[in-house]
């Protein structure tokens, strides 16, 4: 079982120190597995497909699971912020001692079989900033997704990002790109009508995830990857402007399409800006 994560924007990195992972049989017994060896990761380290093993090759009862528990170590987990270099704030991770982080939902271990699953551990939406006097500078509140590794598949494309920048400097009607941020793809469940932004207080549509574009070796485009998608149908859109995960946002998407995910394949998305 290995863990990955789904990108965030203004941190520069998120350090959760794991103790241990939980595994609950329907009918049985909690089976726990130490992860002393796997110690602290940065999450942000984890996008575009990479992944960290927390266990490999472990022998665990064949038949239903309903949930998983991953146990932290609060005082060993922090994070940084770009523009405040190698300073250290603190991560408050409710319960992460004692029940731990809480993934609930059915999953089958066939006898004889190895198999693999992959927990998507989406940072952008679980960290928060607490109100008022908080025991921490942040907040991890967890979203998480299983996904077996066999019935995933990802997108993939290119962003101009020097091309978008240009028309839009010289658009006034259009939103400028926001300083020193290449922009990310925003990946939607299903066909949807209209992109929106990402807040986690919103009850309607939010995104699925939020994946920040990187620049090619070239320097001459950015490339983008959403990995661990289950078979189906998804929007993507790019936009290069900011968004706080807890607000509403004023910004402007561009490169809206619509692509089908199959297990086991890449599925190349069209380059944007889109050619008219």
């Amino acid at each position: 079982m290995g863990l990955t994560d789904a990108p965030t924007m203004d941190l520069s990195s998120v350090n959760v120190a794991f103790n241990a992972i939980r595994l609950k049989p329907v009918d049985g017994q909690w089976q726990e597995f130490s992860l002393d060896e796997v110690g602290i990761i940065d999450l942000l380290t984890l996008q575009g497909g990479v992944t960290e093993p927390l266990i490999t090759d472990e022998e665990v009862p064949a038949g239903e699971y309903e949930e998983i528990r991953l146990i932290v170590d609060t005082e060993q987990s922090w994070v940084t912020k770009e523009s405040e270099g190698d300073a250290r704030y603190t991560l408050a991770v409710p319960s992460g001692e004692q029940s731990g982080l809480k993934l609930k939902g059915s999953f089958v271990v066939a006898a004889d079989t190895s198999q693999s699953f992959t927990i998507d551990f989406d940072v952008r939406k679980s960290i928060v900033n607490p109100p008022g006097k908080a025991l921490a500078d942040y907040m991890l509140k967890p979203v998480l997704r299983l996904v077996n590794n066999l019935e995933v598949g990802q997108l993939t494309g290119e962003v101009d990002y020097t091309t978008i920048l240009q028309a839009r400097s010289e658009n006034p009607e259009r939103l400028d790109c926001s300083p020193n941020y290449e922009g990310a793809v925003y990946v939607y469940e299903g066909e949807i009508d209209e992109p929106v932004d990402l807040n986690v207080e919103r009850d309607g549509l939010n995104p699925l995830m939020v994946v920040s574009v990187t620049e090619q070796e070239d320097g001459s485009l950015y490339e983008w990857t959403a990995a661990f998608l289950t078979e189906g149908t998804y929007t993507i859109s790019y936009s290069c402007q900011l968004d706080d995960n807890e607000t509403d946002d004023e910004i402007e998407f561009e490169g809206t399409q619509t692509l089908d995910v199959i297990a086991g394949e890449t599925t190349v998305a069209d380059p944007i800006p889109l050619q008219p």
